[in-house]
């Protein structure tokens, strides 16, 4: 596991030490999560870009497949 020191305004942490309270957990398990999240979501737009890409030109296929035509 990698430490990583992050720089964040005072009242920014604050209000990230309120949620986490409130959820239950630390700062750090929260950023923990929320770099997940991040992450997952970066991904299933790569997945998308890639797929959409496979598919350019292919209008008539995609009506299809969208029940359409």
């Amino acid at each position: 596991m990698t430490a990583l020191t992050v720089r964040l305004p005072d009242d920014k942490y604050r209000r990230l030490k309120e949620v986490a309270q409130q959820r239950g957990t630390s700062v750090n398990r929260l950023i923990d999560e929320m770099t997940s999240l991040m992450l997952a979501e970066l991904d299933i737009e790569t997945r998308f870009l890639i797929r959409a890409k496979r598919g350019h030109g292919n209008l008539e296929r995609g009506l299809q497949l969208l029940g359409k035509s």
